[in-house]
C-alpha cells in the first residue's frame, strides 16, 4: 500500500470513530431530555427525531430503522386555525423495524416484531407481529407468513456469508458474483445479525448485554 493509501485508510478510521462518538453522544442527550432508547438499537444519525417532545418518543429493545427516517411527537400546522397543536406518544415496542424514508406521527404504538416498509406513513398503531406499509400504512401480512415466505426462498436463491460480502470486504470478484446472482432474481447476505451480535460488522447500535445469550424475541 502506498503511503497515500495508508494516509486515506487512517484518516477514513478516524472520520469513523469521531461519528461513532458523535452518535453516542446524540444518544445520551436524547435520553437526557426524557427519550426512552432500548439497548441494540439501530437509530442512525439520519433519523429525524422530534426533539422538542422527544421526552414522548420511547423505542424498545432491538429496534432498526433505516435512513431518514421522521419520529413526531407533536403536530404544529393547526396553529393558525385552531390556536392549538397536537402532541401524542409513539411507542415503538422491541424488535420493530422500520424501513427507509418512513415517516412515524405522534399517537402511534407499532408492534411489537412489526416491519414497516420503507416511505411508509404511519398514521395510527399498527399491531404485532405483522408486516404494514404504504400511506397510510396497513397490514400487508403477519410476520409468521413474510419469514416463511423468505424461509422458503433462501432454500432456492443463492446467499452469501455477511463478513464476507460485507461492502468493507466487497473485492472486484466478490461484486460481480453478487451481480451474477440477481441476474434473474432476489439473494440473500446471510449472517449480519449474528455478526451484529458479536460486535462485528458494520451496524451500529446502542450498547447491548453481550452476555451470550442475545436477545429474546
Amino acid at each position: 500500500m502506498s503511503f497515500a493509501g495508508w494516509l486515506l485508510d487512517l484518516a477514513s478510521s478516524v472520520k469513523g470513530r469521531i461519528e461513532s462518538a458523535a452518535l453516542a453522544r446524540r444518544w445520551d442527550r436524547l435520553r437526557a431530555q426524557g427519550m426512552h432508547i432500548g439497548q441494540g438499537v439501530n437509530l442512525p444519525p439520519s433519523t429525524t427525531i422530534d426533539s422538542s417532545h422527544c421526552f414522548l418518543i420511547s423505542i424498545g429493545d432491538w429496534c432498526g430503522f433505516g435512513s431518514d427516517c421522521v419520529l413526531l411527537a407533536h403536530e404544529g400546522q393547526f396553529d393558525e386555525f385552531l390556536d392549538a397543536g397536537r402532541i401524542g406518544r409513539v411507542v415503538i415496542h422491541p424488535h420493530s423495524h422500520i424501513g427507509t424514508r418512513s415517516v412515524i406521527l405522534p399517537g402511534v404504538e407499532i408492534g411489537p416484531r412489526t416491519i414497516v416498509g420503507a416511505n411508509s406513513v404511519v398514521t395510527k398503531s399498527l399491531p404485532p407481529d405483522t408486516v404494514c406499509a404504504g400511506n397510510p400504512a396497513k397490514v400487508i401480512c403477519t410476520l409468521e407468513e413474510y419469514l416463511e415466505k423468505h424461509r422458503a426462498r433462501l432454500k432456492e436463491r443463492p446467499n452469501f456469508p455477511y463478513l464476507d460480502y460485507d461492502i468493507r470486504a466487497l473485492t472486484p470478484e466478490r461484486r460481480a458474483r453478487l451481480v451474477a446472482a440477481v441476474a434473474d432474481g432476489d439473494a440473500y447476505i446471510v449472517g449480519g445479525w449474528t455478526a451484529t451480535l458479536r460486535g462485528q460488522g458494520g451496524m451500529t447500535t446502542t450498547p447491548f448485554d453481550q452476555s451470550g445469550k442475545g436477545p429474546s424475541r
